[in-house]
């Protein structure tokens, strides 16, 4: 051919190509139009720990284990030896390298030879997306697809389709998949060996298996090594280091840890292919370990699990999850997650309870109040050993847990508010139940699970800012709600870290390892729940211990059983926490009050103590414990304004005790300063000190049914001149007895009025209304 007949031919050529190309082009875009790339590739979930290792995994439905590879995890040497082995010029092609193509057509339809390589790493995707038998026509469907995939993806994504879908025999699938269920890592992390190695293996998925025959793969290898030595891919030190690296890994189970929480979320992010969580894998570990062996230790006495819940209080990340001592013990129900189980909270809902009433201004720490028999309503709530106490403070009362007290202050706050701030702090069975609680909420007689209460609880380690606890990353769905002002929270915090308190147990009350925790206990009615919860400034911890059957034991409480837990879990998370602890909020002020009242001092209180208190809301109150009394010489009778005689009389300083206390010290024999008897010829004796009757309440509701005789305590606060009490039943005798006697009536349907009167002649009445229902 001439000069001018091969310039002819490649003018013709470039006529052909100027025009072709646009119209192949053209066709493609419209094709991709008719028939868009859908690509919907399930994936394994998998859960991963604070670190990204991978602590969870599901098959996916079709049973397979094809884990998420991230772009993030696709390190340079991964990339390099994928790229130089499956398709060096991969970033250079459009999906399809047509010289390869057109080579291996020629040689298969002229020379009858096979020849490999002609596929892209592009196709290759393509294929595995869509998986038919290797046909002409088959091949031309897939150059199409990844004609589709270079269009709409970047040369990384379809890197990165291609490392999670390559086969590694058996039911792997991925880079990922393989690299944590043979080498316990993720693919970032992985040696230039075992990714040489993962590289090849996909050609032969079957006869080059890891585990298989590691002597055959550990050839096959050396062989690519030393090929990519010859290209110089990486550095000959590296490569050597690679060579000498033995294959002596097989399949390993798949991971499974943090069960509980792994099962939740899978649920709750259904469509997840990677849940992040903040566990902590050593804190997890530590704490697995350290509950299984507590509750090995207390089996023998019929307490078989526990679960726990450790936050990170900056940002409520939960690092630790463990919903019973032992999953895999189906016996005692190890799969049941004891974190969401709602149970009765017994005494731990108690400090929220006092901080509102401290925002409210009703208490400061200091602040007395009486620890006596109480009716409300018919309701006597009794303390947990059954003691009263007389007149305590209410930082003795939260410490020491006095339910009677707990009660009091929750009648004075009021149920409704109570309950609506819990609503507001997470909890959600008392949402649902809240129209039927009543006082002895305040003592567990709601349901609340240990997740809640971890979280109202990391509210008071963050001053009083509920936030509801986070398990992953990126949950942006958390809200910033204030259940306590910083100094409420504060005052509670102090009381809760005192040590002078009966749930301290015993083994710890002279350790030198006792970590500084404020922390509360609780007990359920029938001892089926022991609670015990804590929090430091960097840590929150929820610990119950108890039956999943529900079953009670004699031996299980808050102070002996859980708190021991508790304690053995900050020492382990947070031994150094001593050096660190909360500052008094500069809104928060300190003043002497009585020692006897808790209020304001006045000229009578010579014993004074310095309490807390938040300017402009607590109490002013001025003390008033003691009080002048006009009585005669010999003592023997006393005076009122209207009977006080001209001259014969002394002023003397007399205790100004409520009825409730000269109640108790008469029931229990206490001797205590009486002032005496008033005057018996006064005639305001008989319009004042009548008795008080405190059950039944005036004006109340109770209902029976005719299968249930139920009984109304009759029970009154009298002066301390009173020796004899008689009671009346809508105007006829009923009984009578000594002021401090426990009398019950069985009341009928209809209204019915109560009287009392004492041996003094003062009467008093109240009326209830009882109606009978079907129940």
């Amino acid at each position: 051919m001439d000069f001018l007949t091969k310039s002819a031919f490649f003018s013709v050529y470039r006529l052909i190509l100027v025009f072709t190309i646009p119209i192949l082009l053209i066709r493609f875009l419209i094709a991709d139009a008719f028939f868009p790339l859908e690509i919907d590739i399930e994936y394994s979930t998998i859960i991963t720990s604070n670190d990204s290792t991978v602590v969870h995994a599901y098959l996916t439905s079709d049973d397979k284990w094809r884990m998420y590879t991230e772009l993030s995890e696709i390190n340079d040497k991964l990339k390099k030896a994928i790229i130089n082995k499956e398709d060096k010029w991969f970033y250079y092609h459009p999906g399809v390298n047509f010289l390869s193509v057109t080579r291996a057509a020629f040689n298969n339809l002229i020379k009858g030879q096979r020849t490999s390589g002609a596929s892209t790493i592009t196709m290759q995707v393509a294929r595995l997306l869509n998986p038919k038998s290797r046909t002409y026509l088959n091949k031309t469907k897939e150059i199409f697809m990844a004609l589709q995939l270079e269009l709409h993806y970047s040369k990384d994504e379809i890197l990165q389709m291609y490392l999670n879908l390559v086969p590694y025999g058996g039911n792997i699938e991925g880079v990922k998949s393989a690299s944590v269920l043979y080498f316990k890592k993720a693919p970032s992390q992985l040696s230039l060996a075992e990714v040489i190695t993962l590289s090849i293996i996909p050609n032969r998925p079957t006869s080059l298996r890891l585990g298989g025959n590691n002597q055959r793969l550990t050839r096959e290898r050396n062989k690519w090594i030393n090929r990519f030595r010859h290209d110089q891919i990486f550095n000959t030190n590296d490569l050597d280091d690679a060579l000498n690296e033995k294959i002596s890994t097989f399949r390993q189970p798949a991971p499974s840890g943090i069960p509980h929480l792994s099962r939740r979320l899978k649920t709750q992010y259904s469509n997840s292919a990677i849940i992040r969580t903040h566990i902590d894998m050593q804190v997890q570990s530590e704490i697995e370990k350290l509950v299984k062996t507590y509750i090995g230790a207390l089996y023998f006495q019929n307490i078989k699990n526990a679960c726990v819940l450790v936050v990170k209080n900056d940002n409520r990340e939960v690092i630790s999850y463990v919903g019973s001592a032992d999953f895999n013990n189906p016996d005692d129900g190890g799969q049941v997650d004891g974190t969401l189980a709602v149970r009765s909270p017994g005494s731990t809902l108690k400090p929220l309870l006092y901080g509102m009433a401290m925002d409210k201004g009703l208490i400061t720490p200091k602040f007395k109040i009486t620890d006596t028999p109480v009716s409300f309503n018919g309701y006597e709530p009794e303390n947990y050993d059954g003691n009263f106490n007389g007149k305590v403070s209410i930082e003795y009362a939260l410490a020491n847990s006095l339910n009677i007290v707990a009660v009091k202050v929750l009648d004075k706050l009021g149920v409704k508010p109570f309950v609506e701030r819990l609503i507001k702090a997470g909890f959600k069975r008392i949402k649902h139940d809240r129209k039927h609680l009543g006082l002895s909420t305040v003592l567990g007689g709601c349901g609340a699970s240990l997740e809640e209460l971890t979280g109202l609880y990391c509210a008071l380690a963050h001053e009083g800012e509920y936030s509801r606890l986070s398990y992953v990353y990126g949950d942006s769905s958390k809200t910033e709600k204030r259940i306590l002002s910083k100094q409420a929270s504060y005052m509670i915090t102090e009381i809760l870290t005192q040590l002078t308190r009966p749930d301290l147990p015993l083994e710890w009350q002279n350790s030198s390892n006792l970590p500084k925790v404020a922390w509360k206990t609780g007990t359920s009615y029938g001892r089926r729940d022991a609670w015990s919860i804590g929090y430091n400034k960097n840590y929150t911890v929820g610990v119950w211990v108890g039956n999943f059957s529900g079953h009670g034991v004699p031996d299980l409480s808050g102070a002996q059983t859980a708190a021991p837990l508790l304690f053995n879990i900050f020492n382990v998370i947070d031994y150094k926490s001593k050096k660190q602890w909360y500052t008094m909020p500069d809104s928060l002020d300190i003043r002497y009050v009585c020692s006897e009242s808790g209020l304001v001092p006045n000229e009578f209180c010579k014993n004074q103590v310095m309490d807390y208190f938040i300017p402009f809301v607590s109490t002013n109150r001025e003390c008033t414990h003691m009080r002048y009394v006009w009585i005669s010489p010999d003592s023997s009778i006393s005076y009122c304004s209207e009977c006080l005689p001209e001259s014969g009389y002394i002023k003397a300083l007399y205790p100004n005790y409520e009825k409730e206390m000269i109640s108790y010290y008469e029931m229990n024999g206490i001797r205590y300063q009486k002032i005496p008897d008033h005057n018996p010829d006064c005639e305001r004796i008989f319009t004042e000190n009548e008795p008080k009757i405190t059950s039944p309440i005036n004006n109340t509701e109770y209902y029976i049914n005719e299968t249930d005789s139920m009984q109304v305590l009759l029970s009154a606060h009298f002066a301390p001149d009173v020796s004899k009490a008689y009671w009346y039943i809508n105007n006829t005798f009923y009984k009578s007895g000594s002021p401090t006697d426990r009398i019950f009536f069985s009341p009928t349907e209809g209204k019915v009025t109560i009287s009392c009167s004492d041996d003094k002649g003062r009467f008093t009445s109240v009326s209830i209304d009882v109606k009978e229902i079907a129940f």
